[in-house]
């Protein structure tokens, strides 16, 4: 072979033009012949040693492949966490900023542990903050003193976002609007928005403060608070609970005290009877705050948790307090004119209550869904009356999940009732949240569009070692890796941080396929997916 290799070299460089002219003519029309300009070359090259070639190691993935994924399991699973009256966190306002920082870390596993995927924590108790703010005191929950910040200093929320995030949980941001002092929240100090806004706050006969909701200036006060949270906080939804006008019983039964904003309105011509008039106050404030955060933001969702009952007798057969009457709240109007991402009723009863009874209100408001928004039930997890609640709250998640189809979830009220029965958590985790779930995708917020992520695997002995970077796709929020053995797809949702997987090739007697990802943004929506086949 060598000697062949060696006349060729010889010859090449004589007959090279030769053979090429004959082959033009040969094989094609006649061409004007083209002059070699080329010396010839009449020495003879030694050739070089053989260069040993170390072949490739051949890496376990093929090129991209177009297939079928199965579809992520998604519900909302949230639990709130109350502040007022230090009722969950921080359990003591003389904690260290440590053992705050400690309670909390193990809420949060706990949440992720168990398959929740959100927090409702309480950041604005009573007109209070449990953040750094310019606009409102330090909580006295927080400190002991209104106005007191922590020390050493941090913030407590940021702090709470980034550990829930880390989790892969939502954080949504729980405020009253209208409580301006908690009877429980410590002595009114010259800190305290009870003295720096009196013009706007009236005291109810159990101690209780209360903004006047009918004033324009609280409503600009609140707004203020609000817009100020979502444009500097990485937060996830901004949440109000059913505290709109007060309860009857804060008052002792008195009418709430707002004779001067009501004169005022009469004086200026006004014409709504006066419950008309209060539940107007209330509907333009709602309409405002969903108008302002997605006008900031428009990922933030805006959440309202409203008293279970909209009046009695809707449905037929309910009884009990009419918020639409009592709080002055049209929860069934900002329902029907979409003026929430989601909406929580506080159906706190068990299944088999006869005047109160859960599926029938749960159905009711469902029907009141016009603009299908999330429609997720509070569940009174921490004393609702029955002799086996753990049981209780599995058969009302099943019952919410019959009702509520593909965009199915729940809030824990609260998220001691998880901890406090020593069954609930175990009866939920091997149950209804035995798999972990996206949250529904809130397909009314528009937002950018993800790119698809980019697969890298190598070979790693055992593993197929996976890579996937957030870099050029988009706000990313969570990913999901699938994984297929002897042709079965399984799904696994990873928190952000997660960018690599070593995944065995062989599992529990089978073998490793495919591969794929997929990135998830903030509002639960994916990318595209790129998957690639196992050698």
């Amino acid at each position: 072979m060598r000697m062949n290799q060696l006349k060729f070299i010889a010859l090449l460089g004589i007959s090279a033009s030769y053979s090429i002219s004959c082959s033009v003519q040969n094989n094609t029309t006649k061409a004007p012949p083209v002059k070699n300009t080329t010396k010839p070359n009449n020495t003879i090259t030694q050739p070089k040693e053989p260069v040993a070639v170390v072949k490739p190691v051949t890496p376990p993935a093929e090129e991209n492949f177009r297939t079928t994924l199965p579809e992520i399991k998604r519900e909302f699973r949230g639990a709130w966490v109350a502040s007022v009256a230090n009722i969950n966190w921080p359990s003591r306002n003389d904690l260290t900023v440590e053992q705050q920082k400690a309670e909390a870390i193990n809420m949060l596993d706990m949440l992720k542990d168990n398959n929740f995927n959100a927090v409702i924590f309480q950041i604005r108790p009573s007109a209070d903050a449990l953040y750094t703010s310019n606009i409102e005191p330090w909580s006295y929950f927080l400190t002991g003193e209104t106005g007191a910040p922590p020390y050493p200093n941090y913030d407590p929320l940021q702090f709470w976002i980034e550990e829930s995030h880390k989790r892969g949980l939502e954080l949504h941001v729980w405020l009253n609007p209208y409580r301006a002092h908690h009877a429980n929240g410590g002595a009114v100090n010259s800190l305290s928005m009870v003295n720096k806004l009196s013009d706007i706050v009236v005291r109810l006969k159990n101690g209780m403060y209360w903004f006047d909701p009918a004033n324009p200036k609280t409503q600009g006060h609140v707004s203020n608070v609000v817009k100020d949270i979502v444009k500097r906080y990485d937060i996830d939804a901004v949440h109000f609970d059913d505290y709109f006008y007060p309860y009857a019983t804060y008052n002792r039964g008195a009418d709430f005290p707002d004779n001067a904003t009501w004169n005022a309105y009469v004086s200026s011509g006004g014409t709504l009877s006066r419950a008309d008039w209060r539940r107007d106050n209330v509907n333009k404030f709602v309409e405002r705050i969903y108008k302002e955060i997605h006008a900031e933001k428009s990922h933030v969702r805006f959440g309202i948790s409203p008293f279970g009952i909209w009046k009695p007798g809707y449905p037929a057969g309910i009884v009990g307090s009419s918020q639409y009457d009592e709080l002055y709240a049209d929860a069934k109007l900002w329902l029907n004119k979409g003026w929430v991402d989601y909406f929580s009723p506080q159906l706190y009863w068990p299944i088999d209550s006869k005047g109160q009874g859960f599926e029938a209100l749960l159905s009711w408001w469902q029907s009141e869904n016009t603009m299908n928004r999330h429609l997720w039930p509070g569940l009174n997890t921490v004393e609702v009356k029955v002799s086996d609640r753990p049981a209780e709250i599995k058969s009302q998640i099943e019952i919410s999940r019959n009702i509520l189809k593909k965009d199915a979830g729940e809030i824990h009220w609260s998220i001691a009732g998880l901890t406090k029965n020593p069954n609930m958590l175990p009866v939920l985790k091997n149950g209804p949240y035995s798999e972990k779930a996206l949250v529904p995708k809130t397909p009314w917020l528009k937002t950018v569009p993800l790119q698809t992520p980019t697969l890298f695997i190598t070979d790693n002995g055992s593993f197929a070692r996976t890579n996937w970077s957030t870099k050029n796709i988009g706000d990313v929020f969570q990913w999901v890796l699938f994984t297929q053995y002897n042709g079965v797809w399984q799904t696994e949702i990873l928190t952000l941080d997660t960018l690599s997987r070593d995944i065995p090739k062989f599992k529990d007697g089978k073998t490793l396929n495919a591969v794929a990802i997929k990135a998830i943004d903030r509002l639960g929506n994916e990318s595209d997916y790129m998957a690639k086949k196992i050698k």
